[in-house]
């Protein structure tokens, strides 16, 4: 990517589609995938949507486009300008890290990131594989379940383990009450729109859509603070949990964070940090309940590590690797990356763009390349065991000094979840309805939630 002088007005956008921008955006919405597929089809690599209530989007759907974008990142581009719209700052906060641009941006990432990689990472594997054992182990023979429930379960204990250092208890269960509550809120778009609508932002009452938003938000912040304090006032009360690590750790000018920029950061991490995982996890069940090979192979590679495997051995298996890989492939959680503002004219795949376009690198579009994935809508582990992917052509977090912070501890857990459960518990799809692809929130979820059934003991 190189910088350019020139500036290009609006209606040198790449084409894209002439419906009335509130058509475009009902599409947006109700259709995530398929409207992708269908302007990828219509437009190529390079198309221009836009949507009511936002500015021109232009959406990458080429390797080399993303790649352009990810490695020029921090100098020529924010991500914070287009993010924050929509409800952003309201759900997350003003000091949530996905919300900052800059330098302020580079010195919260590094305070946070320690705890999502390396050594502190592996920590959680034993935690991970004790939780799923504790949920799955009330599951009876013949009864029903949406799988979606028990992957979310799961994987909001894990990170309340992981942030926290509690998964069961009072505390606990306060606090799954209002995020499963909060999820409730923020999870539909039709009961988004009084966050995205201003004028719907009226507090009416406990009961009223604002007000039920902002006392849940409150309570939470208030669980929040409860915790602060008690590991702020006795530190010998902190531990290895995340907001321990984070309340010890200082910048470089000795400076850590506020209570205002910690809660903010645990309601994010608290949000993106399992709800698009249980969506990963409840999509893996779904394609090895359609592909019982695939699952008896997956079997075969765990039950060669013999009994009572190391938790980081098996997070080291190919196949299973591959498993998880496809499935984020096929159906990422999240469609689109962080979009990007450009703060000078650039050029983007020969194409010139001026200041102020915005860009959106097309996660599901990439995907779905055929060039990339051959026969795309199929489920085939296999290919990620035949062919080494890029980071510009297998982004199911991102990419660039914005891609997902808890990327490993992701990956972790849906390798030592799917693990767990396939090594003792054989389960079955408990119905063949059509299942499609469907927004929750900010993210994509199966729409009948998955439906399994327990039919036995491996």
């Amino acid at each position: 990517m190189t910088v350019v002088k020139t500036s290009f007005t609006e209606n040198q956008l790449p084409d894209g589609p002439k419906a009335p921008a509130l058509f475009q955006l009902i599409n947006w919405v109700a259709r995530p995938f398929e409207y992708l597929e269908e302007c990828t089809e219509k437009y190529g690599d390079i198309f221009t949507m836009r949507l009511l209530g936002f500015p021109p989007f232009v959406f990458i759907a080429h390797p080399q486009g993303i790649k352009e974008i990810f490695v020029a990142d921090a100098q020529y581009f924010d991500a914070a300008r287009t993010n924050s719209n929509g409800g952003g700052r309201l759900i997350m906060g003003d000091n949530s890290l996905i919300l900052m641009e800059g330098s302020r941006h580079e010195k919260e990432r590094k305070l946070l990131m320690p705890p999502f990689h390396g050594e502190k990472v592996k920590s959680y594997a034993k935690s991970i594989c004790e939780i799923t054992e504790k949920v799955a182990s009330l599951w009876k023979i013949d009864q029903p379940f949406i799988g979606r429930d028990v992957t979310q379960e799961i994987t909001l204990k894990v990170i309340m383990q992981a942030l926290f250092g509690f998964s069961e208890g009072e505390k606990c269960e306060r606090l799954s009450s209002l995020i499963a509550h909060w999820l409730h809120i923020t999870g539909s778009p039709l009961r988004l729109t009084f966050i995205f609508l201003k004028p719907l932002q009226v507090d009416l009452g406990p009961w009223s859509p604002w007000g039920n938003f902002i006392r849940t938000r409150q309570k939470i912040y208030d669980l929040f603070q409860a915790e602060i304090d008690d590991k702020r006032t006795h530190p010998e009360k902190r531990g290895n949990d995340i907001l321990s690590l984070i309340l010890s750790a200082t910048d470089s000018e000795g400076q850590s964070m506020s209570n205002e920029e910690l809660k903010d950061e645990l309601i994010t991490l608290l949000s993106a940090g399992h709800e698009t995982t249980a969506n990963g996890l409840a999509w893996a069940f779904y394609w090895l309940g359609k592909n019982p090979s695939v699952k008896e192979k997956l079997s075969e590679e765990i039950n060669s590590l013999g009994k009572n495997p190391d938790p980081i051995e098996i997070s080291r298996l190919p196949y299973l690797t591959a498993v998880c890989q496809e499935t984020l492939r096929l159906y990422p959680s999240v469609q689109v990356a962080l979009a990007r503002f450009a703060k000078q004219d650039v050029e983007i795949m020969g194409r010139h763009f001026k200041a102020g376009t915005t860009f959106i690198p097309s996660i599901y579009s990439i995907h779905h390349r055929e060039d990339l994935y051959a026969k795309s809508k199929e489920f085939k582990p296999e290919r990620f065991l035949e062919r080494q992917y890029t980071a510009y052509e297998f982004i199911p977090f991102g990419g660039g000094v914005r891609m997902c912070l808890g990327h490993a501890l992701a990956m972790l857990e849906m390798k030592l979840v799917i693990a767990s459960i396939v090594s003792k518990y054989n389960l079955e799809l408990a119905d063949n309805k059509p299942i499609k692809a469907i927004r929750r929130g900010g993210t994509i979820a199966p729409s009948n939630g998955v439906p399994l059934v327990l039919t036995g003991f491996r």
